[in-house]
């Protein structure tokens, strides 16, 4: 008798986690970007034609550079008790204002579910409410565009034996 295989799971686009850093790089305070209804992340290498006679015509490539950028839309979260918006969303709305160091906004995204998948770095935001009709949500699409790395890093989120 043969041993039953278990089924594989698909995983969902929601299983992303993505998180800011809202303290410093020596003392880093990570907290969860509540609210995220869509995440998209993309990580493009620029590749370079480096074809020439000796391939017998074989087209040859090179990687010569990467960008990356995630695109993200949020519902816009205010606290119940207070006339504030979260403070994440607002970490991120005051740095689209910014310039310098104060425009980059540390992050890091990673499997919620604890598996492998986990990356890290630090992006320019692009900070554009959605608006709409009188019954639409308050949306929020932002796009951190990559400054920088975008570090594979261990998933905080996978429990160790």
């Amino acid at each position: 008798m043969s041993t039953p295989v278990e089924p594989d799971t698909i995983a969902l686009a929601r299983r992303w986690r993505l998180e800011i850093n809202v303290g410093t790089s020596t003392t880093p305070d990570w907290k969860l970007c509540p609210g995220v209804t869509n995440f998209e992340p993309a990580s493009e290498p620029d590749i370079e034609d480096s074809s020439d006679y000796d391939s017998d015509g074989w087209a040859g490539n090179e990687k010569t550079g990467q960008s990356w950028e995630i695109s993200v839309t949020v519902n816009r979260k205010t606290k119940a008790d207070a006339k504030t918006y979260n403070q994440v969303h607002e970490a991120i709305r005051l740095a689209h204002f910014a310039y310098g160091a104060a425009n980059k906004v540390h992050l890091r995204y990673m499997d919620r579910n604890g598996l492998p998948e986990a990356y890290e770095g630090r992006a320019v935001p692009n900070w554009k409410p959605s608006g709409g009709e009188r019954t639409a949500l308050d949306q929020v699409e932002i796009t951190f565009t990559g400054d920088g790395p975008l570090l594979p890093i261990t998933n905080p989120l996978t429990e160790t034996p």
